[in-house]
Protein backbone atom coordinates (compact mmCIF):
# COMPACT_ATOMS: atom_id res chain seq x y z
CA UNK A 1 0.00 0.00 0.00
CA UNK A 2 2.80 2.36 0.86
CA UNK A 3 4.52 1.66 -2.48
CA UNK A 4 1.28 2.32 -4.39
CA UNK A 5 0.83 5.57 -2.47
CA UNK A 6 4.30 6.74 -3.47
CA UNK A 7 3.70 5.79 -7.09
CA UNK A 8 0.39 7.60 -7.00
CA UNK A 9 2.10 10.72 -5.64
CA UNK A 10 4.80 10.60 -8.36
CA UNK A 11 2.13 10.24 -11.02
CA UNK A 12 0.43 13.32 -9.62
CA UNK A 13 3.65 15.31 -9.94
CA UNK A 14 4.15 14.11 -13.52
CA UNK A 15 0.52 14.88 -14.35
CA UNK A 16 0.89 18.36 -12.86
CA UNK A 17 3.96 19.03 -14.98
CA UNK A 18 2.16 17.87 -18.10
CA UNK A 19 -0.77 20.15 -17.29
CA UNK A 20 1.59 23.11 -16.88
CA UNK A 21 3.13 22.30 -20.25
CA UNK A 22 -0.27 22.12 -21.90
CA UNK A 23 -1.19 25.45 -20.34
CA UNK A 24 1.96 27.08 -21.71
CA UNK A 25 1.29 25.62 -25.13
CA UNK A 26 -2.27 26.90 -25.09
CA UNK A 27 -1.11 30.39 -24.12
CA UNK A 28 1.58 30.34 -26.81
CA UNK A 29 -0.95 29.06 -29.32
CA UNK A 30 -3.38 31.88 -28.48
CA UNK A 31 -0.69 34.55 -28.93
CA UNK A 32 0.74 33.14 -32.17
CA UNK A 33 -2.73 32.63 -33.69
CA UNK A 34 -3.75 36.18 -32.77
CA UNK A 35 -0.61 37.66 -34.31
CA UNK A 36 -0.91 35.54 -37.46
CA UNK A 37 -4.48 36.71 -37.91
CA UNK A 38 -3.49 40.38 -37.92
CA UNK A 39 -0.02 40.19 -39.49
CA UNK A 40 -1.17 40.85 -43.06
CA UNK A 41 -2.67 44.19 -42.02
CA UNK A 42 0.28 45.59 -40.05
CA UNK A 43 2.32 48.50 -41.35
CA UNK A 44 5.42 50.37 -40.26
CA UNK A 45 4.90 54.08 -40.80
CA UNK A 46 7.74 56.45 -41.67
CA UNK A 47 6.99 60.15 -41.84
CA UNK A 48 8.65 63.16 -43.41
CA UNK A 49 7.18 66.31 -41.89
CA UNK A 50 6.10 69.39 -43.80
CA UNK A 51 8.82 71.38 -42.05
CA UNK A 52 11.43 69.43 -44.05
CA UNK A 53 9.45 68.64 -47.17
CA UNK A 54 12.41 69.48 -49.45
CA UNK A 55 14.93 67.42 -47.51
CA UNK A 56 15.19 63.62 -47.91
CA UNK A 57 14.94 61.10 -45.12
CA UNK A 58 12.46 60.08 -42.47
CA UNK A 59 11.87 62.21 -39.39
CA UNK A 60 9.79 59.79 -37.38
CA UNK A 61 8.16 56.41 -37.38
CA UNK A 62 5.33 54.52 -35.79
CA UNK A 63 2.91 51.70 -36.40
CA UNK A 64 -0.54 51.20 -37.85
CA UNK A 65 -2.89 48.61 -39.28
CA UNK A 66 -5.25 48.31 -42.24
CA UNK A 67 -8.84 47.74 -41.13
CA UNK A 68 -10.84 47.84 -44.40
CA UNK A 69 -10.40 46.00 -47.71
CA UNK A 70 -10.06 49.34 -49.55
CA UNK A 71 -6.96 50.33 -47.60
CA UNK A 72 -8.02 52.49 -44.66
CA UNK A 73 -5.40 52.50 -41.89
CA UNK A 74 -5.67 53.38 -38.21
CA UNK A 75 -2.76 54.94 -36.35
CA UNK A 76 -2.04 57.71 -33.82
CA UNK A 77 -2.50 61.36 -34.64
CA UNK A 78 0.87 62.18 -33.10
CA UNK A 79 2.60 59.74 -35.48
CA UNK A 80 1.43 61.50 -38.67
CA UNK A 81 0.65 65.04 -37.51
CA UNK A 82 2.17 67.68 -39.77
CA UNK A 83 3.29 65.00 -42.24
CA UNK A 84 4.20 65.99 -45.78
CA UNK A 85 4.93 62.44 -46.90
CA UNK A 86 3.95 59.11 -45.36
CA UNK A 87 5.62 55.82 -46.25
CA UNK A 88 4.40 52.33 -45.35
CA UNK A 89 6.25 49.04 -45.03
CA UNK A 90 4.21 45.84 -44.80
CA UNK A 91 5.17 42.57 -43.11
CA UNK A 92 6.12 40.98 -46.44
CA UNK A 93 8.61 43.78 -47.10
CA UNK A 94 6.51 45.54 -49.74
CA UNK A 95 6.32 49.33 -49.60
CA UNK A 96 3.69 51.90 -50.39
CA UNK A 97 2.78 55.52 -49.83
CA UNK A 98 -0.24 56.71 -47.89
CA UNK A 99 -2.33 59.87 -47.60
CA UNK A 100 -3.83 61.34 -44.45
CA UNK A 101 -7.64 61.26 -44.59
CA UNK A 102 -8.12 62.98 -41.24
CA UNK A 103 -6.96 63.10 -37.63
CA UNK A 104 -8.26 63.95 -34.19
CA UNK A 105 -5.50 65.08 -31.80
CA UNK A 106 -8.02 65.10 -28.92
CA UNK A 107 -8.23 61.28 -29.06
CA UNK A 108 -4.83 60.71 -30.74
CA UNK A 109 -6.46 58.87 -33.67
CA UNK A 110 -5.70 59.32 -37.37
CA UNK A 111 -6.99 57.65 -40.53
CA UNK A 112 -4.77 57.03 -43.58
CA UNK A 113 -5.46 55.47 -46.95
CA UNK A 114 -3.18 53.34 -49.11
CA UNK A 115 -3.62 51.94 -52.61
CA UNK A 116 -1.57 48.88 -51.64
CA UNK A 117 -3.69 45.71 -51.94
CA UNK A 118 -4.55 44.21 -48.55
CA UNK A 119 -6.25 40.81 -48.51
CA UNK A 120 -6.63 40.39 -44.76
CA UNK A 121 -7.60 43.64 -42.98
CA UNK A 122 -7.60 43.53 -39.19
CA UNK A 123 -10.85 42.61 -37.47
CA UNK A 124 -12.08 45.22 -34.98
CA UNK A 125 -13.31 44.01 -31.60
CA UNK A 126 -15.45 45.70 -28.93
CA UNK A 127 -13.56 47.38 -26.10
CA UNK A 128 -16.59 47.83 -23.82
CA UNK A 129 -16.68 44.04 -23.37
CA UNK A 130 -13.14 43.86 -22.04
CA UNK A 131 -12.43 42.43 -18.61
CA UNK A 132 -9.49 43.13 -16.36
CA UNK A 133 -7.01 40.26 -16.51
CA UNK A 134 -7.68 39.06 -20.04
CA UNK A 135 -4.81 38.62 -22.50
CA UNK A 136 -3.61 41.75 -24.31
CA UNK A 137 -1.14 41.48 -27.21
CA UNK A 138 0.66 44.53 -28.60
CA UNK A 139 2.17 44.51 -32.07
CA UNK A 140 4.32 47.28 -33.53
CA UNK A 141 7.75 48.58 -34.47
CA UNK A 142 9.55 49.62 -31.27
CA UNK A 143 12.75 51.57 -31.96
CA UNK A 144 12.44 50.60 -35.62
CA UNK A 145 12.54 46.84 -34.95
CA UNK A 146 9.81 45.84 -37.36
CA UNK A 147 6.83 43.78 -36.28
CA UNK A 148 7.68 43.00 -32.68
CA UNK A 149 5.18 41.32 -30.39
CA UNK A 150 4.70 41.75 -26.64
CA UNK A 151 1.99 40.24 -24.49
CA UNK A 152 0.44 40.84 -21.09
CA UNK A 153 -2.97 41.44 -19.63
CA UNK A 154 -5.52 44.21 -19.43
CA UNK A 155 -4.50 45.88 -16.17
CA UNK A 156 -7.28 48.47 -15.86
CA UNK A 157 -10.16 49.97 -17.81
CA UNK A 158 -11.69 53.43 -18.03
CA UNK A 159 -8.46 55.34 -17.44
CA UNK A 160 -8.14 59.01 -18.41
CA UNK A 161 -5.03 60.71 -19.77
CA UNK A 162 -4.29 64.03 -21.39
CA UNK A 163 -3.76 64.22 -25.14
CA UNK A 164 -1.11 66.40 -26.75
CA UNK A 165 -3.91 68.86 -27.56
CA UNK A 166 -4.54 69.34 -23.84
CA UNK A 167 -7.94 67.68 -23.88
CA UNK A 168 -8.61 64.71 -21.62
CA UNK A 169 -8.92 61.33 -23.36
CA UNK A 170 -11.46 59.00 -21.76
CA UNK A 171 -11.96 55.21 -21.73
CA UNK A 172 -8.26 54.44 -22.02
CA UNK A 173 -7.11 50.82 -21.67
CA UNK A 174 -4.17 50.17 -19.36
CA UNK A 175 -2.05 47.09 -20.04
CA UNK A 176 1.28 45.67 -18.92
CA UNK A 177 2.21 44.58 -22.46
CA UNK A 178 5.48 46.53 -22.91
CA UNK A 179 5.40 49.44 -25.36
CA UNK A 180 8.29 51.55 -26.61
CA UNK A 181 8.74 54.44 -29.05
CA UNK A 182 7.62 53.15 -32.45
CA UNK A 183 4.78 51.07 -31.00
CA UNK A 184 2.48 54.09 -31.24
CA UNK A 185 -0.47 53.48 -33.53
CA UNK A 186 -0.12 49.70 -33.53
CA UNK A 187 -2.96 47.36 -32.59
CA UNK A 188 -3.67 45.95 -29.15
CA UNK A 189 -5.22 42.52 -29.67
CA UNK A 190 -7.32 40.10 -27.68
CA UNK A 191 -6.62 36.35 -27.76
CA UNK A 192 -8.86 35.95 -30.82
CA UNK A 193 -6.74 38.40 -32.81
CA UNK A 194 -9.36 41.17 -32.83
CA UNK A 195 -8.18 44.75 -32.30
CA UNK A 196 -9.35 46.06 -28.92
CA UNK A 197 -7.28 49.23 -28.83
CA UNK A 198 -4.79 51.51 -30.60
CA UNK A 199 -1.52 51.68 -28.65
CA UNK A 200 -0.80 55.28 -27.77
CA UNK A 201 1.52 55.94 -24.83
CA UNK A 202 3.71 54.80 -21.99
CA UNK A 203 4.83 56.57 -18.83
CA UNK A 204 8.55 57.28 -19.04
CA UNK A 205 10.50 55.55 -16.30
CA UNK A 206 7.59 53.29 -15.35
CA UNK A 207 7.39 49.56 -15.97
CA UNK A 208 4.20 47.74 -16.86
CA UNK A 209 2.22 50.91 -17.54
CA UNK A 210 1.14 51.10 -21.17
CA UNK A 211 -1.99 52.66 -22.63
CA UNK A 212 -4.24 52.27 -25.65
CA UNK A 213 -7.24 54.14 -26.99
CA UNK A 214 -10.23 51.79 -26.82
CA UNK A 215 -11.33 50.56 -30.23
CA UNK A 216 -14.91 51.74 -29.58
CA UNK A 217 -13.59 55.30 -29.33
CA UNK A 218 -11.52 54.77 -32.48
CA UNK A 219 -14.58 53.53 -34.39
CA UNK A 220 -16.52 56.67 -33.44
CA UNK A 221 -13.63 58.91 -34.51
CA UNK A 222 -13.25 57.07 -37.82
CA UNK A 223 -16.97 57.47 -38.57
CA UNK A 224 -16.78 61.21 -37.83
CA UNK A 225 -13.68 61.68 -39.97
CA UNK A 226 -15.12 59.78 -42.93
CA UNK A 227 -18.42 61.66 -42.70
CA UNK A 228 -17.25 65.17 -41.80
CA UNK A 229 -13.48 65.19 -42.30
CA UNK A 230 -13.00 65.75 -38.56
CA UNK A 231 -14.62 65.02 -35.21
CA UNK A 232 -17.43 67.47 -34.57
CA UNK A 233 -17.81 68.82 -31.03
CA UNK A 234 -19.88 71.59 -29.48
CA UNK A 235 -18.78 74.84 -27.85
CA UNK A 236 -20.31 77.60 -25.75
CA UNK A 237 -17.72 80.21 -26.72
CA UNK A 238 -15.69 80.83 -23.57
CA UNK A 239 -12.16 80.61 -22.25
CA UNK A 240 -12.01 79.41 -18.67
CA UNK A 241 -9.93 78.10 -15.79
CA UNK A 242 -10.50 75.74 -12.87
CA UNK A 243 -11.15 77.40 -9.50
CA UNK A 244 -12.02 76.20 -5.98
CA UNK A 245 -15.43 77.08 -4.54
CA UNK A 246 -15.64 78.46 -0.98
CA UNK A 247 -16.78 75.78 1.44
CA UNK A 248 -19.59 78.00 2.67
CA UNK A 249 -21.15 78.08 -0.80
CA UNK A 250 -20.62 74.37 -1.33
CA UNK A 251 -22.50 73.73 1.92
CA UNK A 252 -25.19 76.36 1.34
CA UNK A 253 -26.14 75.13 -2.16
CA UNK A 254 -25.35 71.45 -1.49
CA UNK A 255 -22.95 71.36 -4.44
CA UNK A 256 -21.60 67.88 -5.24
CA UNK A 257 -18.12 69.23 -6.07
CA UNK A 258 -15.90 71.80 -4.40
CA UNK A 259 -14.50 73.28 -7.61
CA UNK A 260 -15.87 74.77 -10.81
CA UNK A 261 -14.99 76.50 -14.09
CA UNK A 262 -14.54 80.26 -13.97
CA UNK A 263 -15.24 82.14 -17.20
CA UNK A 264 -12.25 84.32 -18.12
CA UNK A 265 -13.29 85.33 -21.64
CA UNK A 266 -16.63 85.39 -23.43
CA UNK A 267 -16.49 85.29 -27.22
CA UNK A 268 -18.45 88.14 -28.82
CA UNK A 269 -21.82 86.93 -30.15
CA UNK A 270 -21.02 83.40 -29.02
CA UNK A 271 -23.45 81.03 -27.33
CA UNK A 272 -22.38 82.11 -23.84
CA UNK A 273 -22.65 85.79 -24.70
CA UNK A 274 -26.16 85.36 -26.13
CA UNK A 275 -27.24 83.41 -23.02
CA UNK A 276 -25.95 86.11 -20.64
CA UNK A 277 -22.90 84.35 -19.22
CA UNK A 278 -20.31 86.88 -18.01
CA UNK A 279 -16.62 86.93 -17.15
CA UNK A 280 -16.16 85.89 -13.52
CA UNK A 281 -19.13 83.52 -13.51
CA UNK A 282 -18.27 80.07 -12.15
CA UNK A 283 -19.95 77.18 -13.94
CA UNK A 284 -20.82 74.37 -11.51
CA UNK A 285 -23.32 72.43 -13.63
CA UNK A 286 -24.08 71.75 -17.28
CA UNK A 287 -26.89 69.71 -18.85
CA UNK A 288 -27.93 68.45 -15.44
CA UNK A 289 -24.44 67.15 -14.62
CA UNK A 290 -21.97 68.57 -12.05
CA UNK A 291 -18.96 70.43 -13.43
CA UNK A 292 -15.83 70.46 -11.29
CA UNK A 293 -13.33 71.44 -13.97
CA UNK A 294 -12.66 72.08 -17.63
CA UNK A 295 -12.32 68.36 -18.36
CA UNK A 296 -15.89 67.82 -17.13
CA UNK A 297 -17.14 70.59 -19.39
CA UNK A 298 -15.23 69.18 -22.38
CA UNK A 299 -16.81 65.78 -21.81
CA UNK A 300 -20.32 67.25 -21.69
CA UNK A 301 -19.88 69.40 -24.81
CA UNK A 302 -20.60 66.54 -27.18
CA UNK A 303 -21.67 66.73 -30.80
CA UNK A 304 -25.20 65.71 -29.90
CA UNK A 305 -25.72 68.79 -27.72
CA UNK A 306 -24.91 71.29 -30.49
CA UNK A 307 -28.03 73.34 -31.31
CA UNK A 308 -29.99 72.04 -28.33
CA UNK A 309 -30.76 74.20 -25.23
CA UNK A 310 -28.83 73.10 -22.13
CA UNK A 311 -29.23 74.20 -18.53
CA UNK A 312 -26.18 75.87 -17.00
CA UNK A 313 -25.74 76.37 -13.24
CA UNK A 314 -23.35 79.17 -12.37
CA UNK A 315 -22.25 81.15 -9.38
CA UNK A 316 -22.19 84.92 -9.79
CA UNK A 317 -20.65 86.26 -6.65
CA UNK A 318 -22.39 84.29 -3.90
CA UNK A 319 -25.64 83.72 -5.80
CA UNK A 320 -26.41 80.46 -7.61
CA UNK A 321 -28.28 81.14 -10.85
CA UNK A 322 -29.49 79.03 -13.75
CA UNK A 323 -29.73 79.89 -17.43
CA UNK A 324 -30.30 78.16 -20.75
CA UNK A 325 -27.55 78.07 -23.34
CA UNK A 326 -27.50 76.64 -26.88
CA UNK A 327 -24.06 75.19 -27.70
CA UNK A 328 -22.77 75.61 -31.22
CA UNK A 329 -20.54 73.36 -33.26
CA UNK A 330 -16.89 73.99 -32.44
CA UNK A 331 -15.08 75.48 -35.39
CA UNK A 332 -12.17 73.47 -36.73
CA UNK A 333 -8.87 74.62 -35.26
CA UNK A 334 -10.52 76.87 -32.66
CA UNK A 335 -8.17 77.57 -29.75
CA UNK A 336 -8.81 79.04 -26.33
CA UNK A 337 -12.61 78.84 -26.47
CA UNK A 338 -14.88 75.95 -25.58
Amino acid sequence: MESNSVLSGDAGVISSRLDDGDLLDNYSHAVTQAVERVSGSLVKIDVQSSRRANRPGSEGSGSGFVFTPDGLILTNSHVVHDAAKIYLTFTDGSRSGAVLIGEDPDTDIAVLRTEHPVFSPAALGISKRLRIGQIAIAVGNPFGFQFSVTAGVVSALGRSMRAASGRMMEEIIQTDAPLNPGNSGGPLLDSAGCVIGVNTATILGAQGLSFAVGIDTAKYVVAQILQHGRVRRSSIGIAAQNVPIPRRLVYEYKLPLSSGVMVTTVAANGAASVAGLEEGDVIVGFAGQPVGGIDDLHRLLSTERAGKPQNVSRLRGTALKHLMIVPRELEEGAQGVR
